[in-house]
């Protein structure tokens, strides 16, 4: 079963199950036992997850197969399996790690909704306009049938669709990465929690993830044995500081949005304004039969 089919998962269901999964496994459940518990809630991610382990098949592989959420604990899962890691305690700090991912994003999306919603309404007027001229007693529509209303028709309409896809594609850019914050780092700290060596600890990590690790963890293991100290805590401290840094980011797009919607504002809507509301009524008054005296 592909991806994409559970790229609508909400990322804070993942986080409830992780940390569900995370309590059964502290408390003695062997992973398919645990996994079969949370699948008999209505989780269907685990009911996959059981299959998989009566079938030999491997865990990782089929939480990458259900989405972006799950597919980052799927690389968890297999460090943590590959190393012999605690898996409980691993999820625990993955779970509250999603918790926190879902918290910022519901943060941007809410800075997001007010700007999002005045540039919708903004793009309407256009159209409003037309229905203004009709409802003061011109004829506006009749005015776009002349060669030189459809032409202000033609351009209206191209103008608004322009204004249409310029402003998703800077809602787009707004919008925070599905990515998890960090996780490179938090992915070495599980490994070194099973006891491996700094460069095991690498190896794995970037086996499970399928890319090489990012300088900013690289930074932190080179810092860590430059000064003899241990790495764990350095690492999921510069995770944690990862998804501070990423909530402000996202917070600081969301405020500039709003002065960034005016672009297509000024560049469109308003000509698109003037060429379908203001331009039909124009021609209704200048072809209208002149009075008689």
């Amino acid at each position: 079963m592909s991806g994409r089919r559970h790229e609508g998962v909400d990322t804070a269901d993942v986080a409830a199950s992780v940390h569900r999964l995370a309590v059964l496994l502290q408390a003695g459940l062997t992973p398919p036992r645990a996994w079969s518990h949370l699948a008999r809630s209505g989780d269907e991610t685990a009911g996959a997850v059981s299959r998989a382990f009566q079938q030999g098949r491997s865990v990782a592989d089929v939480l990458r197969s259900r989405g972006e959420a799950w597919a980052q604990i799927g690389i968890a899962w297999q460090v943590a399996t590959t190393v012999g890691a605690p898996l409980a305690e691993s999820l625990r700090g993955l779970a509250d790690a999603l918790r926190d991912a879902h918290q910022a994003r519901d943060d941007v999306r809410t800075a997001l909704a007010e700007p999002q919603t005045t540039a919708r309404l903004i793009s309407w007027l256009p159209l409003a306009a037309l229905g203004l001229g009709a409802a003061l007693g011109f004829d506006p529509l009749a005015a776009l049938t002349q060669p030189i209303g459809v032409v202000c028709l033609v351009l209206g309409g191209a103008l608004m669709i322009i204004t249409s896809r310029w402003t998703a594609a800077l809602v787009a850019r707004a919008q925070p990465d599905h990515a998890l914050p960090g996780l490179g780092a938090d992915v070495v700290a599980i490994a070194l929690s099973g006891g491996v060596s700094l460069d095991r600890a690498i190896a794995v990590s970037e086996a499970a993830a399928g890319s090489p690790t990012d300088a900013e963890t690289l930074a932190t293991l080179d810092l860590s044995r430059s000064a003899g100290v241990p790495a764990i805590d350095l690492l999921r401290a510069d995770a944690a500081a990862q998804r501070q840094e990423s909530r402000t980011a996202g917070r600081l797009r969301a405020a500039t949005l709003s002065t960034r919607l005016l672009l297509p504002l000024g560049v469109c809507t308003l000509p698109a304004f003037l060429l379908l509301g203001v331009g039909p009524m124009l021609l209704s008054v200048l072809t209208a039969t002149p009075l008689t005296l």
